[in-house]
């Protein structure tokens, strides 16, 4: 199997079969997050308990892009500090910026299976939709 299958199948299970697509009950922080270039939208929830993503899940419409990508974050900042959450989505952005090290793109773990949409600069906001609302939520805007 080639490496682009590979991620395409990665991006269509999570696309597909989404772990965290679900309201979340008793949320500490609730935020909707629109592209409005494409109408791709979420509402994410996160739960934190002494700056520790506890749980975390999303809701919305969009395109097998955003939607994967949301799915994705929420996989791997669950269990993290909210700073390391910030992190990386740091590292995801500059991931899609094409500015990311190799080593800031493995920390992604599966999202960094996101890295040619680099490539479509149509897609960008997609892919990024999910990690931009969660440092807006945790009160980190650009």
């Amino acid at each position: 199997m080639e490496i682009k299958d590979f991620y395409r199948e990665i991006l269509n299970e999570h696309n597909i079969n989404p772990s965290h697509k679900k309201v979340l009950e008793t949320p500490t922080y609730t935020l909707q997050g629109v592209n409005p270039s494409c109408g791709d939208n979420i509402t994410l929830y996160l739960k934190a308990d002494n700056g520790i993503i506890t749980d975390g899940s999303f809701e919305g419409n969009g395109c097998a892009i955003s939607q994967a990508s949301v799915d994705m974050m929420l996989d791997l900042i669950i269990k993290k500090p909210e700073q390391e959450a910030l992190r990386l989505a740091e590292n995801f952005i500059n991931m899609i910026k094409g500015t990311a090290s190799q080593e800031e793109i493995e920390e992604l773990e599966e999202a960094g299976a996101l890295q040619d949409i680099s490539h479509m600069p149509a897609r960008v906001k997609c892919a990024e939709l999910g990690w931009r609302t969660m440092k807006q939520m945790l009160g980190i805007r650009e």
